[in-house]
This record gives C-alpha cells, structure tokens and sequence, in this order.
C-alpha cells in the first residue's frame, strides 16, 4: 500500500498554500493580514497530493493528468507549468506539448506559455508547426526587449535536424520584423546565421546585406560580416570594413584584429589596435596583443609601454584563470623585450613575477597550436621552448607539451626522437620509455616498440600498461598469440590462462585462440581495443 509522503507531495501544493505576503522587517511586529481566499479545497487538495504521488510511484502518466486537470478547472498558470514539467521528467515530449498548448489556450496572452509551446516543438523537431509560436513570442515579447527576441532565436533552432527548413521557417514567421526599420538589421543577422548554420554562406553574406541597407550604423550584420570572413568570402571583409568607417564598437574592431592575426596580416592587425586602444584606452586585452605583435616586430620601446599599460590595466580586473594567463604572457613577452636589450637582470625579475609556470605553458599552447595549424610547426616548436625553466618540472612540462604538439599534428618521428633524447637522459622515467614505446607503434616499427617494452617490464615489473600494450599489439597483428594471452601477473611466473579467466583490461586473445593464426580477417583479434585506448592516460 502507498504510504502518503508530504515532502514528496509538496511541489504542487505549495504553489497554493503561499499567501505571497511580503515578510515583515526585522524587529518589528507582524501587521495581522486579511485572510486570502484559496481555490484549494479538500476536493482539489486531495487531487493534487494524489497526482504528485502517483508521478513519484509507478504511474507517472496518471500522475500528470491529474496536474493537468487540476490546472484546467484553476486556469492556474503555476499548475499548468507543474503539469509541463512533470511530462518532463516522464521524458513525454507529447504529453508536455499538451499541457503547454492547453496553458496557451487558457493564457492567450502568456508569453512563457508560448515560449514553452515553441521550445517544444523545435525540440520534438516539427520545425513547420513551430512557426506560429515563433511569430507569437516576437509579438509578446515587450517593445524594448523584442530585438533581443529576435536575435536569439537561431540559439532556440541551433540544435534543429534539418537547418535548412529552420531557416526558411525563420525567415517566413517574422516577414514583417524583416521589413520594420526598427527591427530589420536584427532579424537579418538572425536569418544570416541560420543561412550560415545550413551551409549557406552566400545567403548569409546577402542577409547581412541587407541588414546593414536598412541601418548602416547596425552591429548585427557587421558581426556576421565579420563571422564570414575569409578569404572565399572577400566580399564579408568590404562590408565589415564600411560598417568600421563609422563609430564602430571598439570590441567589433578587436574582433576584426584577431581575424586579421589569424590570417597572419600582421601589420594590419597592428593598425586596427593602434585605433582601439587610441579609442578604447581602457580596453587591456587590445594592448596585449599590440605588445606582442611589436616585440615580434623588434618594436620594442613601443613593445615595452604596451605590455606595460596592460600589465597596469589587469591589475584592476577579477582574479581568475584568464586575467593570470595574460598577465604570465605579458611577463613572458616584458622578459623577452628585455632580454634583446641585453637587460638579463629586467629579465629574470618579469620572469620571477610570473607565479604559476602551468599558466604560462598553457597560454604559450594555444599560441602554438594557432601556429601550427597555420602551417608553421616549426614557429610553433620554437615558441615552446622559449618558454623559461625554473624547476626540472618546468622542463619536464615543456618537453611534454612539444611532444603532445606534435603528436596532434601527426609528426612521429620527430617526436620519437625528442623521447629517445630524454628517455637517455634519465633512464630511471618509466613514463618516458612507456611514451617512447607507444610513438614507435606509431612509426609502425614493431620491433623497437616490443624491445623498449620488454626493457620497461624488467625494470619496473609492477608496470601493468607495459605488459597490456605488448599483449595488444602481438594480439592485433595475430603474432606470437600464446604469449599475448599471458597476463601480468602470469607474466613473471611463465604461467598462461585463457581470456575469460583473467582480469579485464589484458591482451585480449579468446579462449581457443591461442596458438592460431590471426583470429579476425583483418588481422585483428574481434574486441581488442585498438593502440589508442590502451596504456595509462597521457
């Protein structure tokens, strides 16, 4: 029998036994209130108690037809929405469409109602029956808020299968927003990006057009101008750049620096900072990167003010992750400036300042990893090692990086022989060996691999991975399989068992396998996990 359980029962019906009468001030004495009629009678109550109950046994359906029911003879909007939620939690997309069309229909005017109708919809993906709730939530929302509506809504499509009829469905709800001066940059950046979400740049190009005719001085389209910037589109950078001969927002100029300095147009990079911390001279990120930009230019008095001023300017800001990430690399960029005038006492003390040597290397990361997908690996590399080390954990952490570098970008060998080098020079780092190993796999020399872990087990025995990566590879190449089933622990002792008896995470050769030839036509043993998912997480 169901026991009653107040607390469980308790969301529903709190929203009928708050009187929302404001709480008295401290100290003083409660002002006796008027009694507030409740439409919660026993009836109603038990109804509701029963609802809740049922949504926390075993019959949630039961239990949300009663919610909504309850909300139709209220009309309670507060009803209506614990109706929508419980469907919710019963993972019933239809069943919260229905209570939300039924809380649209008792509150024609009600712009949650509509708005949950609409979200609904777009998640069921009924793309085209969501254009009516898209036209409404426009319509509801206040005059000085209806911009934003409409800048938001490819966030409310972005998750949709078919982009493209999102972005015709978008475009058709709102024809009029489209053509009202108030409202039509806004909504053309809007439809621009859905167009661009679909795989229609060309469209989004034009819907910025268009946006940008009816008010020149309109951030929207010239943030999707700038959005579409690249070298297929030369026409987004015209338009952006007619947007920045007005007043521009200094942050809309910041972002077309950045563009620039992706696309390694260093000098006019340069020239859009020198504007924006001549306009915005409170803007601290600006003269970080114009520091850098002149101390890789050997500008370096000029260099030096700028990395000055933003070191000034972050003193101000919140502590956090991204203020000490910049503050390591303007250090790091002061130390470097100094160091080319011969200054090494300047030096070290901008170097000293810098607190935390991980945030450094992971600011000098991303750099690199910028670099290297430009195509200048070796700008990249070189960029690492420049960063200083203090502690042998500080090399230890920069060898790494490089490595993990080129890793990502498929340069084996190099990286093989940055671990041979320091594998050589501490022979006691297990890891390096380990990690010496794994490249090796990759070079697809399998004997250099199969000796560095054969010397890893006899000098550290306990060492599981070692004996897990050699099991796969013998395994995966269908090679020596009696000897890839041997385990770790049977590994020292000779003794062999099959796969089922032995501990997961081995080289898996099924039992009757061994001792055969490749057990999968391709020469990979069925359920072996590749190279990539074996040994201890880099």
């Amino acid at each position: 029998m169901m026991r009653l359980n107040p607390v469980a029962a308790a969301p529903a019906l709190l929203l009928w036994c708050a009187s929302g009468a404001p709480a008295p001030a401290q100290g003083t004495e409660p002002a006796p209130a008027a009694p507030v009629a409740s439409a919660l009678d026993a009836e109603l109550f038990y109804q509701l108690l029963l609802g809740e109950l049922n949504v926390r046994g075993d019959e949630p359906a039961a239990g949300f037809a009663l919610v909504l029911d309850a909300a139709r003879k209220t009309n309670d909007p507060d009803l209506y929405q614990r109706a929508v939620e419980l469907a919710f939690r019963a993972r019933s997309g239809e069943s919260a469409l229905q209570a939300a069309r039924a809380w649209k229909q008792a509150h024609p005017q009600s712009r949650d109602a509509n708005r949950f109708v609409l979200q609904i919809l777009v998640a069921l993906n009924r793309v085209p029956e969501s254009s009516d709730a898209l036209r409404q939530d426009i319509a509801l929302a206040p005059p000085q808020e209806r911009g934003s509506a409409i800048a938001l809504v490819p966030r409310t499509y972005a998750r949709v299968a078919d982009k493209k009829q999102a972005a015709t469905v978008v475009e058709q709800a709102p024809a009029d927003y489209l053509k009202d001066p108030a409202t039509a940059p806004v909504a053309w950046t809007s439809v621009g990006r859905l167009r661009l979400n679909a795989g229609d740049p060309a469209g989004a190009l034009e819907a910025a057009r268009r946006g940008r005719a009816v008010n020149a001085r309109a951030e929207g389209p010239a943030l999707l101008a700038l959005e579409l910037m690249e070298p297929k589109q030369p026409q987004a950078e015209v338009l952006l750049k007619r947007y920045l001969e007005g007043q521009p927002l200094p942050e809309i100029r910041m972002g077309y620096a950045r563009a620039l300095l992706d696309a390694q147009r260093y000098p006019e990079a340069l020239a859009q900072l020198r504007i924006v911390t001549t306009e915005r001279p409170e803007l601290a990120e600006a003269w970080l990167v114009q520091g850098s930009l002149l101390a890789q230019d050997n500008q370096l008095p000029a260099a030096d003010t700028a990395l000055r001023r933003y070191v000034e300017l972050a003193q101000n800001q919140p502590a956090g992750e991204e203020r000490n990430r910049g503050l390591a690399q303007a250090y790091l960029n002061l130390a470097q400036v100094a160091e080319k005038r011969g200054d090494l006492t300047a030096a070290g003390a901008w170097l000293d300042r810098i607190e935390n040597s991980q945030d450094l290397m992971a600011a000098q990361n991303r750099r690199a990893s910028i670099l290297a997908r430009q195509g200048r690996l070796d700008e990249a590399r070189k960029l690492i090692r420049s960063v200083p080390e203090r502690t042998p954990a500080d090399a230890r952490m920069k060898l790494m990086a490089e490595i993990s570098l080129l890793r990502e970008f498929k340069q084996y060998r190099p990286a093989y022989d940055l671990l041979a080098q320091a594998a050589a020079k501490d022979t006691s780092d297990t890891d390096l060996l380990y990690d010496q190993a794994m490249m090796a796999e990759k070079l697809e020399n399998f004997a250099e691999m199969e000796r560095l872990l054969r010397r890893l087990i006899a000098a550290k025995p306990d060492y599981h991975h070692a004996y897990n990566a050699l099991g796969y590879s013998l395994a995966e190449r269908g090679q020596r399989l009696p000897e890839a089933a041997v385990d770790p622990e049977g590994a020292r002792t000779g003794a062999r068992r099959p796969f089922h008896h032995r501990q997961p995470g081995l080289g898996r050769v099924p039992h009757g396998q061994q001792g055969r030839g490749p057990a999968h036509p391709a020469g990979r043993v069925q359920g072996a996990p590749r190279s990539r998912d074996r040994g201890p997480p880099r």
